[in-house]
């Protein structure tokens, strides 16, 4: 950025043309997400009312993937069991469990009342085959038994709400009432509700915490209205027939086997015509990776995941949405090539202060050109960090200051799991091992006043 400015001009011309890619593609992410910024804020202000009309008139199906989950399925399976609807069905895949998970969903469904839990028990050579074929099995299963057999025979497919939990899911009992209204209008085919970490009292998961909470309150709400908002595995909500409008002859189900199978799913859904939408003010809680290594190694797939979700750029650019809003959604999955500029000039600039005597820095340089170097580094982290804070005052925005600091540094330190994809993805190696759970201990209580209250 300096060198362009005339301060670097004994750089080589190679590292001062990465520096002025840096400065433009870090301009046009502060103003991408400035716009952002003010969509959210108007979204805010425009959330549908609360419908339990239309609530009691869907059938609620919430999925549970679950691979050895007996730290964890036993808490997340009892709230659900808690779940605010009329008409629900808690379906969990056991993927081929080789733990006491199936002992204790057979312990579950015996003291549940008859017909709230079903288990879809998945063995050999079928099991473990990814999240995707899990829950493509649990579509077929949807199709084929519950709504074909029993008390849910013949429910229209309009009318069914497809909502995924982790197996260390906690989701908010009231979120059918709140989803419901995004559901009235007939053309939403997706919601996505806010992620929140319960276990965010330590530094590292109360950074994931915040991250969730800015892609949500920021990112996703600021699409929201466009209708672009996108699915999360955890916390998603799908209408069947939205579902089954995407799955192809080819298909085994809607969800395909990509590392980020949810992404892609809300991605085809936009596509196809289809409205996202992001509602804040209810939670699906799940637990952070306390351990740089396993967040290391989740942050990769993820990572890895979005190199692969490039592939849908040509669709996007066709889909069925204003040009804001394919625009927006382009430059969403082109964030590893921005990311991949910005960390390149980084580098640049530790080569250049070590091998080519060129300061970060000289008392030379005026007091505001410091100024407007920080707005370009920190915007997004301040405005990201405001965006969550429950406090629409100006004291948010000083909290905001505040927490953007280390935010800003958490986010650098992940900046390596790019690099790891990259390899990943061009080694074509797609295979992962399951992440850790840690045992469930007594932790936030979930519910839309405690979420809120504990931002």
């Amino acid at each position: 950025m300096t060198a362009w400015l005339g301060l670097y001009d004994g750089a080589p011309p190679w590292a001062q043309t990465i520096l002025l890619a840096a400065l433009v593609v870090i301009v046009g992410c502060n103003a991408w997400v400035v716009l952002l910024f003010a969509r959210s804020r108007a979204a805010l202000r425009h959330l549908p009312h609360p419908d339990d009309v239309t609530a009691a008139e869907l059938l609620w199906v919430v999925m549970v993937p679950a691979l050895d989950e007996e730290v964890t399925i036993a808490d997340s399976v009892g709230r659900l069991d808690a779940l605010e609807a009329a008409h629900r069905v808690v379906l969990v895949i056991d993927d081929g469990s080789t733990d006491r998970t199936p002992e204790l969903l057979d312990a579950l469904r015996r003291d549940l009342p008859d017909g709230s839990l079903s288990v879809l028990r998945r063995d050999p050579p079928d099991a473990r085959r990814g999240k995707a074929a899990a829950l493509n099995a649990a579509w077929r299963h949807l199709h084929e038994v519950v709504l074909r057999e029993g008390r849910f025979a013949g429910w229209d497919p309009h009318k069914v709400v497809v909502t995924i939990v982790d197996a260390d899911g906690r989701r908010d009992p009231q979120a059918p009432r709140f989803v419901a209204a995004h559901f009235a209008d007939e053309r939403v085919g997706g919601v996505q509700a806010l992620v929140r970490i319960y276990n965010r009292h330590r530094p590292l998961t109360w950074c994931q915490d915040v991250e969730f909470g800015i892609y949500g309150e920021l990112y996703q709400l600021g699409r929201s209205r466009w209708g672009t908002a996108g699915m999360g595995g955890n916390g998603q909500f799908n209408r069947l027939s939205a579902l089954d409008s995407v799955v192809t002859p080819d298909d085994e189900g809607p969800w395909r086997h990509r590392l980020t199978e949810d992404q892609d799913v809300g991605l085809r859904l936009i596509r196809a015509g289809w409205h996202g939408r992001q509602e804040v003010r209810v939670t699906v809680d799940q637990q952070g990776l306390p351990g740089l290594r396993r967040l290391y190694r989740q942050r990769t797939r993820w990572s890895q995941g979005n190199l692969q979700a490039m592939a849908q750029l040509p669709g996007v650019l066709r889909a069925p949405v204003s040009v804001g809003a394919r625009l927006d959604l382009a430059a969403y999955l082109l964030n590893p090539l921005w990311q991949a500029v910005v960390g390149l000039s980084l580098v640049v600039g530790l080569y250049l202060f070590a091998f080519e005597d060129v300061p970060f820095w000289t008392s030379a340089m005026p007091w505001w050109l410091l100024l407007i170097t920080y707005s370009l580094g920190f915007t997004g982290a301040v405005l990201g960090t405001v965006a969550r804070s429950a406090r629409r005052t100006p004291w948010a925005w000083l909290v905001g200051l505040v927490v953007a600091q280390p935010y800003a540094l958490y986010s650098w330190l992940l900046f390596p799991v790019l690099i790891r994809a990259t390899i990943r993805l061009v080694a074509r190696r797609d295979s992962w091992a399951k992440t850790d759970r840690e045992p469930v201990g007594e932790q936030t209580v979930m519910g839309v006043g405690g979420a809120t209250a504990a931002r």
